[in-house]
């Protein structure tokens, strides 16, 4: 199953649902160094490539195209740059007036808003004065007799001309004011653009380089750090497998270990874990492909019969009695739900329907953990996890009943979680 993940180069979103995040670390890290091994393989490749076409460019350049280029009267190679051709203007020049024209067009925008609320404060002002002043002739003058309404209204019309001649002169003194300040303001912007352009000259890019500069680091680190945890894992497995002397050979070593017709699984009433009153032997001589996947309960019932009864897949050791830790295919919240009131260390073991294998599901204190068993091969090991190689499931089971799955969690195989149903739920891969 790993090989052929390194060989596509993909896993199956519902297969890497069912990992852990040390299965998927140690995952991960395994594709990396696959994804290494072949960047270096095609690197060479293609440096070899690139050295033979130079060669055969060589071979070919006195026949083949070529690029001439233009040359000056010096015999050098003609280059015209920008800014210092004859009529060009120069750099500094164009910046200048880039610069200057921005800060005009900034202050004439300013000059504008500003005198938009002046002119409204004017008219606002005029507009209330004459409101008032007309208002005080009718309440004083235009109550008297016929004979004075006409001078009142030409004492009106003096003082409204009066106002309009005050409005037009403070209209005018407002107008230069504005643009006295949009010629100072200019200059500012002009001051200010010019200064900012040289400071981002120097920093802006700087600034932004050191900050994706921290955040790769920070990645790297971090990618880092999980890569090397994996490693570890990966190398203290390996050490401690090596110092159990329980490491698994290839599939020689499963060699005559298929049960003989007289060693038929019969009903052990006083077992923990009984059997059906009968199992039927799978006889050996069937023929039996096995899919690149699971697909169905029936393919994984077959494989079951044809791959794991030979190897005692379930068994307790030296016995004919199922393991209490055994379960058939049961979905992870199933096992969730038969691990819910149990203790730190319970665990149960339940064929898998994304792989030819198995699901450990552990019990923690905060939550459960399932790891997948790989048994594809010859061997059974952990999917991404535990590099080492067991000759059988119960091997993998006692091995991790006194030496951790990950140095990480620290989990130990305590106490196993039996069955709650009659039948039991494995009763399908043995009828």
């Amino acid at each position: 199953m790993l090989q052929q993940i390194l060989r596509d180069m993909y896993i199956d979103p519902e297969l890497l649902a069912e990992l852990n995040e040390e299965q998927k670390q140690i995952l991960f890290y395994k594709m990396r160094e696959e994804q290494l091994r072949r960047w270096k393989e095609r690197e060479e490749k293609a440096r070899m490539e690139e050295a033979m076409l130079r060669k055969t460019a060589r071979c070919k350049q006195s026949n083949g195209k070529h690029v001439e280029w233009l040359r000056g009267k010096d015999g050098e190679v003609w280059v015209w740059v920008m800014g210092e051709a004859p009529g060009d203007k120069p750099y500094e020049q164009i910046s200048e007036e880039l610069i200057a024209e921005r800060a005009r067009q900034q202050a004439q925008k300013e000059a504008e808003e500003l005198w938009r609320q002046k002119e409204a404060e004017i008219t606002k002002k005029f507009r209330d004065a004459m409101a008032q002043e007309k208002a005080r002739i009718v309440a004083e003058k235009w109550k008297i007799e016929i004979e004075d309404r006409k001078a009142a209204k030409l004492e009106e019309e003096k003082i409204q001309e009066e106002l309009k001649k005050r409005e037009e002169e403070e209209r005018q003194k407002g107008e230069e004011q504005i643009k006295q300040q949009e010629e100072i303001r200019a200059k500012e912007l002009y001051l200010s653009l010019k200064q900012a352009q040289q400071h981002s000259q120097h920093s802006d890019d700087d600034q932004e380089w050191e900050e994706q500069l921290r955040r790769s680091k920070a990645a790297d680190e971090e990618r880092s750090h999980k890569a090397r945890r994996a490693r570890d894992e990966y190398r203290q497995q390996s050490l401690r497998a090596i110092q159990k002397g329980r490491v698994a050979g290839l599939s020689n070593l499963f060699q005559g270990t298929s049960l003989n017709n007289d060693q038929e699984i019969k009903l052990n009433n006083n077992s923990a874990s009984p059997l059906l009153p009968e199992l039927l032997a799978f006889q050996c001589s069937n023929i039996w492909e096995r899919p690149s996947r699971p697909f169905s309960r029936d393919v994984i019932i077959r494989w079951f019969k044809a791959e794991q009864i030979p190897r005692r897949a379930g068994f307790e050791r030296n016995t004919n009695r199922i393991a209490q830790w055994f379960h058939g295919i049961i979905s992870r919240q199933e096992a969730e739900e038969l691990l819910m009131n149990k203790s730190e260390g319970t665990f149960l073991v339940r064929v898998s329907e994304k792989i030819w294998g198995y699901a450990l599901s552990y019990r923690q204190q905060s939550g459960f953990k399932h790891f997948l068993v790989d048994a594809s091969g010859d061997f059974y090991s952990f999917l991404g996890v535990d590099p080492n190689r067991h000759a059988t499931l119960t091997d993998l089971i006692d091995f991790h009943k006194e030496e951790i799955i990950t140095s990480s969690g620290g989990e130990l195989l305590l106490e196993p979680c039996g069955q709650q149903k009659n039948p039991p739920d494995y009763s399908p891969l043995f009828e």
